[in-house]
């Protein structure tokens, strides 16, 4: 019934109690999850999800905070994105949260990375998974100039105008467990205004843990409490927000892959 679109099973905190999350999964009805990678070194333990199990997938990207380990080009990106089961580019976009002392003008190296990221995708066909903090205006610039018209915000934070020029721009907007915070109301107005067919639904997990789990190690089987608000913002039971954003998923990620295996 519900599919959590952005989990991090790779991370140990999470790798390591496997067995135990897709029980809770099971139990809560969480039927997939979409495995996302943050480096091309981490790539070959997200991989190894989707590959072992059939309700999972990966996709493959370099985390735009990442620094200090081996940059994807556009010929590493075309290749791992070849490889069965990988169903999105990502995550990938801009973070100028953490300058570090530096300017916007210095952070062109995270510009140019989400270039190559767009130009992988628009090449493969495969949606992007796009992170964007303190940095939607140049986000949403570099898209357009880009031409970068497929994939989801993930995790979105942003403002009613951001979201208006995501899905002005033919992108799904998707929600975690910060919809849940008592200091998200404007978020909840954000989730309120974007059409439930242009939401999908995550934990990010480990991270934002919704309420009432909030401080706790995430996981997907949270993810229900993600629909169940926004099911309360657009007067719909849960179960209706768990099959929309299942149809949108399929539409987003599963429909753009048909090669064997996927």
């Amino acid at each position: 019934m519900y599919v959590d679109s952005h989990c991090h099973l790779s991370f140990p905190e999470l790798k390591e109690k496997l067995p135990e999350i897709r029980a809770a999964m099971a139990a809560a009805q969480v039927d997939r999850a979409l495995c996302i990678c943050t480096t091309l070194e981490e790539f070959d333990d997200v991989h190894a999800l989707a590959m072992a199990y059939d309700n999972f997938w990966a996709t493959a990207g370099v985390h735009p905070d990442t620094e200090g380990l081996r940059e994807p080009s556009l010929d590493d990106l075309l290749t791992l994105a070849a490889k069965p089961r990988v169903i999105g580019i990502g995550e990938t976009g801009l973070d100028y949260y953490r300058l570090n002392g530096r300017s916007v003008a210095d952070m062109e190296w995270q510009r140019e990375r989400f270039r190559t990221h767009i130009r992988a995708s628009k090449q493969t066909g495969l949606p992007l998974v796009i992170h964007t903090r303190s940095a939607s205006a140049d986000t949403i610039a570099i898209l357009k100039e880009e031409g970068g018209h497929n994939g989801v915000f993930h995790c979105f934070t942003e403002t009613m105008d951001v979201a208006r020029a995501a899905l002005d721009l033919g992108f799904y907007v998707s929600f975690s467990g910060i919809l849940t915070f008592k200091n998200a109301a404007d978020l909840r107005e954000v989730a309120r205004f974007v059409p439930i067919e242009r939401c999908l639904i995550e934990t990010d997990s480990p991270y934002l843990a919704p309420v009432p789990h909030r401080g706790k190690t995430n996981n997907p089987s949270f993810v229900p409490f993600v629909a169940k608000l926004i099911g309360e913002l657009k007067g719909m039971p849960p179960e209706s927000v768990g099959e929309h954003t299942s149809r949108n998923f399929e539409a987003l990620f599963l429909s753009a892959k048909v090669t064997p295996g996927a």
